[in-house]
């Protein structure tokens, strides 16, 4: 399965000088978690989390149309392509331990976002005759990876 079958192929985004009240907006009317934080030619230069925008918000003394997202989404986005199988993108998820890629193309332009919404939704139980394409096992050691106490491994 590519990850193209998954993926949300309208993602929402924002821009480095988009505000945090702008995006926090955007996120509300748009029921999502995450904006890839997009040039103006589209390629994708990070990601802002509502807990990016939560963590800034409680640690500097600054109003959210005071901050933008550039100030403090993250730069180094793990990503994924179309193309790519989605055991690949579930590996990079695990590895970056996080919940959501943005699909970029070969030129890294915007083409849609995966997360492990989509990734669940499409799990199915092993059922011995034939494994699924994504099974329960795949999603919950992606999870327990994503979700594993960093503090504990430094």
């Amino acid at each position: 399965m590519k990850v193209r079958d998954l993926m949300s192929k309208t993602a929402i985004s924002c821009q480095p000088e988009t505000n945090l009240a702008v995006a926090g907006a955007l996120m509300w009317e748009n029921n999502c978690g995450a904006l890839p934080v997009v040039s103006q030619q589209g390629k994708v230069t990070g990601i802002l989390t509502d807990r990016d925008m939560c963590i800034a918000l409680a640690t500097r003394n600054q109003q959210s149309s005071q901050l933008t997202a550039a100030d403090v989404a993250t730069k180094q986005t793990a990503v994924c392509n179309p193309l790519d199988d989605v055991h690949s993108a579930l590996k990079t998820m695990r590895k970056a331990r996080v919940r959501r890629l943005p699909v970029v193309d070969g030129e890294g332009l915007l083409e849609g976002i995966l997360s492990m919404d989509d990734i669940v939704l499409q799990a199915k139980k092993a059922n011995g005759k034939q494994a699924p394409e994504v099974s329960y096992a795949d999603v919950v050691e992606a999870l327990q990876a994503i979700y594993q106490d960093h503090r504990k491994t430094e």
